[in-house]
């Protein structure tokens, strides 16, 4: 009979708390930092996390901590952010989320496509890949990458001048 480890142990005590705040607890990490542990807490929600979301959660993240003995007697640094661009896309929500974005996507035969997502549901997402649609099943899927642009299709819609 194993214990559930201490990451596991944070998402199951964390999960609620940030939820409550109105966003997806995506990722707990706890790593050594010199004599300290540094707790990474990454959050999300539709629309994107402000700074006043992540100071809120941040709180109610600590007051959770301070109630709970996962993290132990000794200091540790606590630090809440959103994902970051290079997050793989492995949830619906994600893609969701990554809605008008250029995206890789691995598929489960080996194959990648790449194209713009349209739209995703609970089944699936629909790419824009050269103009012309395609439907992936989540099933078919491995994950799925935005790709970085510095100049996006919203920027060019717009007036220029």
């Amino acid at each position: 009979m194993g214990s559930a480890s201490p990451r596991d142990h944070l998402m199951k005590l964390l999960e609620p708390v940030v939820g409550a705040e109105g966003l997806d607890l995506e990722d707990v990490t706890v790593t050594q930092a010199g004599k300290r542990k540094l707790l990474r807490v990454v959050v999300d929600r539709d629309g994107g996390v402000s700074l006043d979301d992540v100071a809120d959660v941040s709180q109610a993240v600590s007051a959770a901590l301070d109630e709970d003995d996962t993290m132990g007697q000794s200091a540790y640094t606590l630090e809440v952010s959103s994902p970051g661009v290079d997050r793989p896309l492995t949830e619906p929500r994600h893609w969701r989320r990554a809605a008008k974005r250029l995206v890789k996507a691995e598929l489960r035969d080996g194959t990648v496509v790449e194209g713009r997502v349209v739209a995703a549901d609970d089944s699936g997402v629909d790419l824009d890949v050269d103009g012309a649609g395609r439907r992936l099943d989540y099933q078919d899927l491995t994950r799925g990458r935005v790709q970085v642009e510095f100049r996006r299709i919203d920027d060019v819609d717009g007036d220029e001048g």
